[in-house]
């Protein structure tokens, strides 16, 4: 069965890939929902060309849609509708609980005609955590919520110390947007990504009518 991966570049969605493969799906696309200036990822801030050189690190091709928070609906269904005229049957999710999330990314994809598989559904997290670890996960924090978690965090590595240091209440895997990571090696990947990083900055945002705070860090391909 061809298969696409809805793809933010991050930790949960590279253990469901994993896990997909292994169960048999020829997961070949990684779609990538960018704002309207296509400048950045909708869910990450990371430039396409990044997601790019991950994609192609991992055996997949990158597929990019750009949309406003207003459009992207729309947008995504678009996108679907393409990949299923490439012969995808089934889009891969790396969500784990959020019901919601499970509900819109099966209504988008059976708009356009095709299966939502969620590999790490209803999973433990710190057992999902332990297995990223035994697969050998190199991955950055990229972003983080202010409402859970402060500035130091942002930019650190993934890694055992960070899940230890977590305040109590913040989920390990991030499942409440408490932080997102950017993967740059372990299994799948032909060679670890040579990634670079500035400093983190703040970035305020207007969710749903209220203000809310995020720190960034930005990431570039290392210069060779």
């Amino acid at each position: 069965m061809t298969a696409a991966i809805s793809w933010s570049g991050g930790k949960d969605g590279w253990l469901a890939l994993l896990r997909a493969r292994a169960a048999g799906l020829d997961v070949r696309y990684a779609l990538t929902m960018l704002d309207d200036s296509g400048a950045r990822s909708r869910s990450h801030a990371l430039p396409p060309d990044l997601l790019a050189r991950q994609a192609g690190a991992l055996g997949l091709e990158p597929v990019t849609a750009r949309a406003s928070w207003q459009t992207y609906e729309a947008g995504l269904i678009a996108a679907l509708r393409d990949l299923a005229g490439r012969g995808v049957t089934a889009v891969v999710f790396g969500d784990i609980d959020i019901a919601d999330h499970r509900a819109f990314e099966e209504k988008v994809c059976a708009a356009a005609g095709l299966t939502a598989v969620l590999p790490l559904w209803r999973q433990d997290r710190i057992a999902l955590v332990a297995e990223m670890f035994a697969r050998g996960l190199e991955a950055i924090v990229v972003t983080t919520d202010d409402r859970f978690l402060d500035a130091r965090y942002c930019g650190q590595r993934f890694d055992r110390a960070f899940v230890a240091d977590l305040p109590a209440g913040v989920d390990a895997c991030g499942e409440n947007g408490e932080f997102h990571t950017f993967v740059t090696g372990g299994e799948g990947f032909a060679a670890s990504l040579p990634v670079m990083q500035a400093p983190s900055y703040a970035h305020a945002v207007n969710a749903a009518g209220a203000p809310a705070g995020y720190h960034v860090t930005p990431l570039r391909i290392e210069a060779t």
